[in-house]
C-alpha cells in the first residue's frame, strides 16, 4: 500500500493514525502542499487523485481518495482491531463524531480556505486567525456537548479503546493547538486528546514523526 501524504495535512494524519493502529506499514509518497504552488496540483499527482487533494492511497492498483473512505476501507480490509464497532448504534455514534470533524470543522479551516482568505479576499493574518479560531470554538464546543450528551466517552471517544472517532479528533485538536486556540473550555476533548497522544500508534502518526517534517 502506498500513502500519498503531507506531514501537516490533518486528513492524511487521520489515515496515518488508522494505519498505525492496525500495524500496517505503508510506503509514504510525500506531496508537499506549499512548494511550487502545491505539489498536489501537479499533473503527476492529479494522475493519482484528479481532485488534487491529500491524502490518497494505492493498494494493489486500486486508488482511493477522501480520508473517511480510506479509513473505512482499511478498517474493513484489516478488521482487527476494530475501529468501527460491530453494534449498529455505536458504529453510527463513531461515524457521527468523525463526521462532525470531517464535515463541520475541518472544511472551514483547511489550507485552501485559509489561502483564499489571505489571497483573493485580501484578508490579513489577524483576520485569518480570527476566522480559524472562531470556527474551532464553534466546532469543538458542539463536539464537547455531543461527547458529554451521549455518555459513551471514556478515555477515548468511545469507552477505553481508540476508534475512528479518535483518529479524526486528534488531528483537529493538534491543529487547533498549533494555531494557539484555547481549548480549556473543552475538558472532555482535552482529556481524550491527551490519552490519544500518549498512545504509541498516535505518536508514530504524529506530524513531527514523519519523514517530510520541516
Amino acid at each position: 500500500m502506498k500513502l500519498y501524504t503531507y506531514f501537516r495535512s490533518s486528513a492524511a494524519y487521520r489515515v496515518r493514525i488508522v494505519l498505525a493502529l492496525k500495524g500496517i506499514e505503508a510506503e509514504h509518497r510525500f506531496v508537499h502542499m506549499l512548494k511550487g504552488g502545491g505539489q498536489q496540483h501537479s499533473p503527476e499527482y492529479r494522475g493519482v487523485n484528479p481532485v488534487g487533494l491529500v491524502p490518497a492511497i494505492e493498494d494493489d492498483g486500486f486508488v482511493l481518495a477522501q480520508s473517511a473512505a480510506i479509513c473505512e476501507y482499511i478498517d474493513e480490509l484489516h478488521p482487527e482491531p476494530r475501529l468501527l464497532p460491530a453494534d449498529i448504534r455505536l458504529r453510527a455514534y463513531v461515524r457521527m463524531v468523525s463526521q462532525t470533524v470531517a464535515c463541520d470543522i475541518h472544511p472551514l479551516n483547511n489550507l485552501r480556505v485559509l489561502k483564499y482568505l489571505t489571497g483573493p479576499l485580501g484578508l490579513g493574518e489577524e483576520h485569518k486567525l480570527a476566522w480559524y479560531r472562531h470556527w474551532i470554538a464553534e466546532g469543538l464546543g458542539g463536539l464537547e456537548r455531543v461527547l458529554d450528551g451521549h455518555g459513551l466517552a471514556g478515555r477515548f471517544c468511545l469507552a477505553d479503546a481508540p476508534t475512528l472517532a479518535d483518529a479524526f479528533l486528534v488531528p483537529q485538536v493538534y491543529n487547533a493547538l498549533r494555531y494557539q486556540c484555547p481549548i480549556d473550555a473543552y475538558p472532555r476533548i482535552r482529556a481524550i486528546y491527551d490519552a490519544c497522544v500518549a498512545h504509541p500508534a498516535f505518536r508514530r502518526a504524529a506530524p513531527e514523526a514523519q519523514g517530510d517534517v520541516e
